[in-house]
């Protein structure tokens, strides 16, 4: 079947992957939105809704929902990589299963890989053939769902090596309530928006234990030291943590109802386990795994991070959430401005 003008496909059905979708239709693109679900792209094709992920929410009649993934792929340049970071292996395999053109990949997922450290754009480049791809392009921001359904004002970020292929992935989103910017700091954009989760789930099992809002604002800001620490050592720019991947994103993040990693927090804070609550969301929470992940990375590059550390202890140490709050508390007294002496630094190194 010949291609449609502007078809784009969006692999993930969830709550953001609709959200998207929604974008690209509101700016008239013929989106194909793909769910390993028959029974939700039903919904989608019937009713125009996903009660599931957007209660209450209409999707535009310019989305068609697929369960075939190649049917969805067919004809398509461009798609939207929207699948928890734990699919995405698995998603990738099949497209390369029958995909014969090179595809621009845009992700949207926040993680990084434990074992294997690598990015999300790292993940792609190593398991799908390089002819299949033509660009990689990650965006990232502070951003829920939620609220980009109801056409909300929003502001996002679009990062590649290849800087004109984000370009066209802005023109491809960008519309009066949904504003994109571009940086060319891909390894900045991805560590942000996988980091931030963590930090999320901090602020919540503080708010779960009914610290308020001091220990809160510590928590952000300590928890974007960490992150920039972190970033920089990887080869970021200190810059990109100043902006809508950092401190945006941890905002938002930290202080919504709508975050699903606070909410997990919330409930971890409030003394749940962790299985009970990972149950209970129904939902992937990416910061779960990316503490994982960070605790490894902060070893490998010998990095100081101890809200990770301390979370880390919570999740998979079965830690006390108040006693590993406690011994953040208690640490050895420091300076406020090493951390940033540290990161200009490491900086400077990379230049």
């Amino acid at each position: 079947m010949e291609q449609k003008r502007n078809a784009v496909a969006v692999v993930g059905a969830g709550s953001w992957g609709t959200a998207l979708a929604m974008v690209l239709a509101d700016n008239g693109c013929e989106t194909r939105l793909w769910s390993h679900n028959p029974q939700q792209v039903k919904e989608i094709n019937q009713s125009h809704t996903n009660e599931k992920y957007l209660p209450g929410i209409t999707i535009p009649e310019l989305v068609t929902g697929y369960d075939d993934l190649q049917k969805a792929l067919n004809g398509i340049q461009t798609i939207i990589l929207s699948v928890p970071t734990k699919a995405i292996r698995e998603v990738l395999a099949k497209i390369a299963q029958f995909q014969k053109d090179p595809l621009v990949i845009v992700h949207v997922s926040k993680g990084i890989e434990p074992d294997t450290l690598l990015r999300i754009s790292e993940m792609i480049e190593q398991e799908m053939p390089k002819e299949l791809v033509k660009d990689v392009v990650v965006l990232s921001g502070p951003s829920h769902a939620e609220e980009v359904s109801l056409r909300h004002p929003t502001t996002v970020t679009v990062s590649s090596r290849n800087m004109e292929a984000a370009e066209k992935v802005q023109d491809l989103f960008i519309n009066q309530n949904f504003r994109v910017y571009t940086n060319p700091d891909l390894i900045g954009v991805e560590i942000g928006g996988a980091l931030k989760n963590i930090i999320a789930l901090a602020a919540g099992i503080s708010d779960g234990l009914g610290y308020g809002d001091n220990a809160k604002a510590a928590l952000i800001t300590r928890g974007l030291a960490e992150i920039a620490r972190l970033g920089v050592k990887m080869g970021a720019s200190p810059l990109t943590f100043s902006g809508l991947t950092g401190i945006g994103d941890l905002i938002v993040t930290c202080t919504s109802v709508h975050s699903r990693n606070w909410r997990a927090g919330n409930m971890l804070g409030k003394g749940r386990n962790l299985e009970e609550v990972l149950d209970e969301m129904g939902m992937v929470v990416e910061g779960v795994r990316t503490t994982k992940a960070a605790h490894q990375l902060a070893r490998k590059y010998d990095v100081k991070m101890p809200i990770t550390d301390a979370l880390h202890d919570i999740l998979f140490g079965e830690v006390d959430p108040k006693d590993a709050v406690d011994g953040l508390m208690t640490r050895r007294r420091t300076h406020e401005m090493e951390d940033l002496a540290d990161i200009l630094s490491e900086r400077s190194q990379h230049l």
